[in-house]
């Protein structure tokens, strides 16, 4: 099966799309990012992706929004004119990796002192409250609007499995989620809080998703500027490409 970054699963609506992009929007959490961008299926040029920019900021404008976010095609890098743009208008220039996995293939044993379990009706409020304090880090405002969102995921969405790992105290010390397709199982939102770094608990979120879904290719996206990615590479995971992505949040009123 050939994964791409088509086989990412992404939480918001598309509203609008054409040969050159779509646009995808959320109202349910409009200040998440990954969930009101724009994604282009070309690479643009210059032009067009300052005309395209300027529409995107209107409407984010218009619906209470201080950022603009791009998502460029696939294992292209952004052309020298454009790079330069972004640089002039402070944009924050990013890429992500694409890796998947067999279960077979993951090299972590199971740790019998990590317990490890899906998000059910008894320990909703842990998973919860890991998230909020988790999710302070991007303000109140952010941190709040995600526990309703992920309150309506764990009773709406089916297809989403939301996993928390306690040590052997009991205490909630990460957690990540999971969204099932026909043959990919994605890992998403994969956090230790950071007391508990380094002690195997990543590690024992995903095993429990391979044991999970033992027949569906894993599959998951890297910052391919952050640490976490060589932890993947020394775990097995195969890289399959990469893509950038740009970000601009205004910080005035």
């Amino acid at each position: 099966m050939n994964i791409t970054f088509q086989n990412i699963h992404k939480i918001g609506h598309i509203i609008y799309e054409d040969a050159l992009y779509r646009q995808y929007h959320y109202p349910e959490m409009l200040s998440r990012y990954d969930s009101n961008f724009i994604e282009w299926k070309q690479m643009p040029t210059l032009e067009e992706f300052k005309k395209i920019e300027q529409a995107l900021h209107t409407f984010h404008q218009q619906h209470g929004q201080q950022h603009v976010k791009f998502v460029f095609p696939a294992d292209e890098k952004i052309p020298a004119p454009i790079t330069s743009y972004l640089k002039e208008e402070n944009y924050n220039i990013g890429f992500l990796e694409l890796y998947t996995i067999q279960p077979s293939q993951f090299t972590v044993a199971k740790d019998p002192n990590i317990n490890v379990q899906p998000v059910t009706e008894k320990n909703l409020e842990d998973f919860l409250k890991l998230q909020y304090n988790e999710d302070l880090k991007y303000g109140e405002n952010f941190a709040t609007q995600k526990q309703t969102m992920l309150r309506r995921q764990f009773k709406e969405e089916s297809y989403r499995y939301q996993i928390l790992a306690y040590n052997k105290e009991g205490v909630p010390v990460g957690s990540v989620e999971v969204s099932e397709k026909e043959q990919t199982a994605e890992i998403d939102n994969l956090f230790v809080i950071e007391s508990h770094q380094r002690k195997g608990i990543g590690g024992q979120l995903q095993r429990h998703v391979m044991d999970q879904f033992p027949d569906k290719t894993i599959i998951l996206v890297a910052d391919g500027e952050d640490t976490p990615r060589n932890m993947y590479q020394k775990q097995n995971y195969k890289f399959q490409g990469f893509q950038y992505e740009v970000l601009k949040v205004e910080t005035g009123s």
